[in-house]
């Protein structure tokens, strides 16, 4: 053969080579955070909008960052088309919120890592904080299957948690009263 189609044969075998490896490895801290996030946290059958109810006992905060009908931005959504979004405040609620482990009731796949339910949303929860690896029921209806499902507590903190109006800056429809966000999954608007 000649040097031609040899050096023409030895460029087009690297550049498949480049173009087939190395995704995984060469994603940036943001891409694979993401990946993790969404393997983690699948909210696709979430009921992105509510009533607005909240549950029984619930508080509202004596002075909240956000005030209701005050604007905010999403800095971290647990949602495609949230982070980056304008969010209007509903509502300001001082609680213990927490991320859970649960297996739905109607049958899907175990949901890991969800954020967020609240105190309230666990009618046998008592007055004190849940610890890590308790295991109750919940009430909560954000997700197909969730309500009556037992949970497992991944961890709580105590903070403020918002109800929030947005449009998904993925083009999908407004939501209106989504429960929950916390202070720290939003920014101020300057």
């Amino acid at each position: 053969m000649n040097k031609r189609v040899l050096s023409a044969l030895s460029i087009a075998a690297v550049l498949t080579l480049s173009a087939c490896g190395g995704n995984q490895d060469d994603a940036g801290p943001q891409e694979e955070n993401d990946k993790n996030q969404q393997t983690e946290m699948d909210h696709s059958n979430m009921d992105h909008s509510s009533s607005g109810e909240i549950p029984d006992g619930l508080m509202d905060a004596e002075n909240p960052t956000y005030p209701v009908d005050s604007k905010a931005l999403i800095k971290d959504g647990h949602m495609a088309g949230m982070k980056g979004a304008e969010a209007t405040i509903v509502g300001a609620y001082d609680t213990v919120a927490y991320i859970v482990s649960y297996t739905p009731e109607d049958g899907g796949e175990r949901v890991e890592n969800h954020k967020w339910i609240i105190h309230e949303e666990f009618p046998d929860a008592g007055e004190e904080p849940l610890q890590p690896g308790t295991e109750i029921e919940t009430d909560a209806d954000h997700m197909s299957g969730m309500d009556g499902a037992a949970v497992e507590i991944v961890s709580g903190e105590e903070t403020t948690v918002y109800m929030i109006d947005y449009t998904p800056t993925d083009g999908s429809e407004k939501v209106e009263n989504h429960k929950w966000v916390t202070e720290e999954e939003l920014e101020a608007i300057e």
